[in-house]
């Protein structure tokens, strides 16, 4: 794995608001690379400042608009804001975006919703093409934190990205969401760990670093790494603390 990449809109929150000194405190902190959500909130020119004075990769960032992609009347806004999403992708050095499926439609067969995310992640596709830069549908848990989410399930996720089949389409997959949903990685991702571009992780219950719950996060590491998983682990969790404290214990918890 290329090592920790730390999400600067959960992590360094209560340190500063200064978004791109969050990344020099991820430097400080050890981390490898650091990642966000909406790159439009953003001033861009101090984020790649930072990011060439600090020499961190970035992980990813966010594909916007979030849309309603199990809707396919929303696919044209979606894929307007994906031609710059990807401009801002390269600009910045990510190969990475995320990719959020949309809510679970009433009166609308799961079938057809599931068809429309193929749909959108193909014409995604194309937009990517040559550029080198993934998109990463992510499955979120509907539990606990994402009620009325339609993409819950790893499996699904999966499924989507083979029947697209394209290079530039992936998952994102998220340990926490995953195991909250009652997944058991190594059955869900079993002969398809190729198909992930990037994880998180957080531990459950609360959401907070490694350690301060009961997932077996460090064995599913090591299972993903075993596996081919050869990306970076992203942190995406609310520290209970500290956030330099929190990624200590992250470390010590994961062992690596």
């Amino acid at each position: 794995m290329k090592g920790y990449s730390a999400c600067i809109d959960m992590l360094f929150v209560p340190e500063t608001a200064d978004v791109a000194q969050r990344i020099h405190l991820a430097k400080a902190a050890g981390m490898d690379a650091v990642e966000f959500w909406l790159w439009s909130n953003k001033d861009l020119n101090a984020i790649e400042d930072a990011l060439g004075q600090t020499g961190l990769a970035l992980a990813g960032i966010v594909a916007e608009p979030f849309a309603e992609l199990t809707r396919t009347s929303d696919h044209n806004r979606f894929l307007d804001g994906l031609a710059q999403s990807l401009a801002v992708a390269q600009r910045l050095g990510t190969k990475v975006m995320i990719a959020q499926a949309g809510p679970l439609l009433d009166g609308v067969s799961r079938e057809s919703q599931h068809d429309a995310l193929v749909e959108a992640m193909a014409r995604s596709a194309d937009v990517l093409k040559g550029s080198g830069v993934q998109l990463a549908l992510e499955p979120l848990n509907t539990l606990v934190d994402h009620a009325g989410y339609f993409l819950h399930s790893t499996a699904e996720g999966l499924d989507i990205v083979e029947a697209v089949n394209r290079p530039e389409i992936a998952l994102l997959y998220d340990l926490y969401h995953s195991m909250v949903m009652g997944e058991v990685p190594q059955d869900v991702l079993a002969g398809r760990v190729e198909r992930i571009a990037h994880i998180h992780v957080a531990d459950h219950p609360g959401r907070n670093q490694p350690g301060t719950g009961g997932l077996p996060l460090a064995p599913t590491l090591d299972w993903l790494a075993a596996n081919g998983y050869a990306g970076y682990i992203g942190l995406e969790f609310k520290p209970t603390g500290e956030t330099a404290v929190a990624l200590d214990e992250t470390r010590a918890e994961l062992g690596r």
